[in-house]
């Protein structure tokens, strides 16, 4: 009975989401009283190949075939440049229909500018979002090396390490099991891991035969912290995170959700068991503040910088799922579960949108939403526009409050960022 009503209510809100975060235009009440200045974007790449190359743990977890992807390893594919485009559509007319820029516009290279990291994910989702965005612009798609290699500025890495950081962070990531700590987040993925593990079929794998990998019971997972490195860790949610990455990636992909779960009926909720998988590990990662503060570093500097670019229209910054996930966190974003998408967090292709306005009070306010397509819009590659929008849903900032008009102050919100900028100066750096 208590599955029965969980499910009941989990649809009420399905059936609700649309009207209750969707994007919506703002009403000519709104524009009367507010002037967009300015949009600042930080965006996920769209659909992307695996991660994992030939040989890999993909390829020893299960005897199934996994998708013919369109692309090379971790590279975007033919799909999710169709859904980027479709983002870059939508965006012009949200961006048209709030006066930041008319059909058709041509802006100066000053007013817009299009950085991504150099991988080849993030540049080819730039581009496709920008053609469409902005047709008829010759804007540059900006990034610093050839593909594929990090920019510092998106690259996820630690840059200040120290006995006394490693204790604090390794405290901070017990904390999100409760009391029973690093082993406490993987037993209650223990339903997770059990729905993975046998649509893989993993107990008759070769990783299996071969007595490697029967089933994702290792719960000690070990985090690895070092200077100059992404947070790394060992263990189950590693391995499961590996599978469930694959699994997402596929699920957007196929078409037969069936053929996508190798044969499996699953539910909706199943699939959202095993994306929940990858929103933990990404939590666990870069979401504890003390080190989503030494991660998001230089993207936070530079994107303040560009919230407070003179003469900057719009800002689009494509990156990565723990570019989001440790910005947010070091922001002190209220934590938030996603509506109808199976990835709670930082779904595929999803977008951080800080928009700057000018009230005719003499004010400058700041609204602050993540935008991401549904997982049917995924799925489907549906058109989007301004009948048919992405999701939208606001991001709180904790402590702040919002006006009547739902708005931000940029000055507050200009004062998180130095906030959690300057908690960077705080980290001890001896090792």
């Amino acid at each position: 009975m208590r599955q029965f009503k969980h499910s009941v209510a989990l649809l009420l809100l399905l059936a609700v989401a649309p009207s209750l975060f969707a994007q919506k235009q703002r009403s000519q009440e709104f524009k009367d009283k507010y002037t967009l200045s300015e949009a600042v974007i930080l965006s996920r790449h769209n659909i992307r190949a695996p991660l994992s190359t030939k040989g890999s743990l993909l390829e020893q977890v299960t005897t199934h075939p996994w998708f013919a992807w369109t692309a090379g390893a971790s590279e975007l594919t033919s799909r999710g440049g169709a859904l980027e485009n479709q983002f870059g559509l939508y965006f012009r007319k949200w961006a048209v229909d709030a006066g930041l820029f008319k059909e058709n516009a041509n802006p100066t290279k000053d007013e817009v500018n299009i950085y991504a990291n150099s991988m080849q994910r993030c540049i080819a989702t730039a581009r496709y979002f920008t053609t469409a965005f902005l047709p008829v612009a010759d804007i540059q798609v900006n990034h610093r090396y050839v593909p594929s290699k990090m920019d510092p500025v998106f690259f996820p890495r630690l840059t200040k390490i120290s006995e006394s950081f490693k204790k604090e962070a390794l405290k901070q990531i017990a904390a999100m099991g409760g009391k029973r700590g690093i082993r406490g987040i993987n037993e209650d993925l223990k339903k997770a891991y059990e729905i993975t593990a046998s649509t893989l079929d993993l107990k008759d794998s070769p990783a299996c035969k071969e007595g490697k990998l029967c089933s994702f019971d290792n719960y000690n997972t070990e985090i690895l912290l070092e200077r100059g490195e992404e947070p790394r860790m060992k263990g189950s949610l590693k391995d499961a995170t590996t599978c469930s990455d694959a699994f997402i990636l596929q699920y957007y992909e196929e078409p037969d959700a069936k053929k996508a779960a190798f044969g499996h009926d699953l539910s909706l909720e199943d699939w959202t068991q095993i994306a929940r998988i990858k929103d933990v590990y990404g939590d666990v990662l870069f979401a504890a503040p003390i080190v989503a503060v030494n991660v998001a570093h230089p993207l936070l500097t530079y994107m303040y910088d560009e919230l407070n670019a003179k003469g900057r229209k719009f800002s689009f910054l494509c990156g990565h799922d723990s570019n989001i996930a440790s910005v947010t966190a070091a922001l002190d974003v209220e934590p938030y579960e996603l509506p109808n998408s199976i990835e709670k967090k930082t779904p595929i292709g999803s977008k951080v949108v800080f928009e700057k306005f000018e009230g005719k009070d003499g004010k400058l306010y700041c609204d602050i939403n993540i935008v991401y397509q549904t997982t049917q819009q995924l799925r489907g590659i549906e058109q989007l526009n301004l009948q048919n929008p992405p999701m939208i849903y606001p991001l709180q900032l904790k402590g702040l409050k919002r006006n009547a008009d739902g708005l931000y102050l940029l000055s507050d919100v200009n004062g998180r960022f130095l906030q959690a900028i300057r908690a960077y100066d705080k980290i001890e750096d001896t090792l």
